[in-house]
């Protein structure tokens, strides 16, 4: 019983974070002004994988999320702390 819990905490800290990543995504690429299909072909990546990041329904690899960073104009360092500032304070992926 004690370990199903903790899968569905995980999981519920799981969603909040892509849902975190997708809204930054989304939002940087909306403010540059492109849609998906011409963000995506303009940067080699996949639109649909784009669409399920940014929606929070698709956990992307590192190498793919840096891509997409570099795509939107941003240093990867600077994403993680807008990703920081959209968490809940003290957000950890595991517990203690």
């Amino acid at each position: 019983m004690q370990r199903k819990r903790l899968k569905n905490i995980d999981k519920v800290k799981k969603e909040i974070l892509l849902n975190a990543i997708g809204e930054i995504i989304h939002e940087k690429r909306e403010k540059i002004g492109k849609g998906i299909l011409l963000h995506s072909y303009e940067y080699d990546l996949s639109s649909s994988s784009l669409s399920l990041i940014e929606k929070g329904q698709r956990d992307p690899q590192i190498t793919t999320l840096w891509k997409i960073v570099n795509s939107l104009d941003m240093d990867f360092l600077d994403f993680i702390e807008l990703l920081i500032q959209k968490l809940p304070k003290d957000f950890k992926m595991t517990d203690d």
